[in-house]
């Protein structure tokens, strides 16, 4: 059987879960799940193309996941509590679980911006914080829940 990934062939998953007013900045964003058509469990890999304008995320951090994402293409800003840092192809930065420095992508240039993600999958589902924000992931829980603890209502993937 071959190994080899046709990724023009695999779904593009465009768009955002975030509950509004979050899902505005990452409506554009498109992701192909790369370590999931290898079938991979143990971290995912995703190809992330983000539009101009568009971001990967709402600024957060992971309490139990390592990330780790790679510049293939194109020009993105990294946001994080140190302030805006620009990454062009070739740049990588890596988040250890656990710290509390939210981080995103955004894409303030006017060209397509290709990056590489790769995370680990924690059994049981990770806590995720979103600082400034009144949201964040709760592990074992489904989608987004206030800083309470109430969860959101579900909504549709947004693009």
């Amino acid at each position: 059987m071959p190994k080899k990934i046709d990724v023009a062939a695999l779904r593009k998953v465009v768009g955002t879960r975030y509950p509004a007013p979050y899902d505005e900045p990452c409506r554009k964003r498109e992701r192909r799940r790369l370590g999931d058509a290898a079938g991979l469990t143990q971290y995912g890999v995703n190809l992330l193309r983000l539009p101009p304008g568009a971001w990967s995320a709402q600024r957060h951090w992971h309490q139990h996941e390592d990330e780790f994402v790679y510049v293939l293409a194109g020009e993105v800003t990294l946001v994080t509590d140190a302030g805006d840092e620009v990454f062009r192809a070739g740049d990588c930065a890596g988040f250890r679980a656990g710290d509390p420095d939210g981080h995103c992508f955004q894409n303030r240039s006017a060209e397509d911006a290709l990056l590489l993600e790769v995370g680990t999958r924690t059994p049981g589902g990770d806590e995720v914080a979103y600082p400034g924000l009144d949201l964040r992931v709760v592990a074992g829980q489904p989608g987004f829940a206030h800083l309470d603890g109430t969860p959101w209502p579900e909504t549709p993937r947004k693009a």
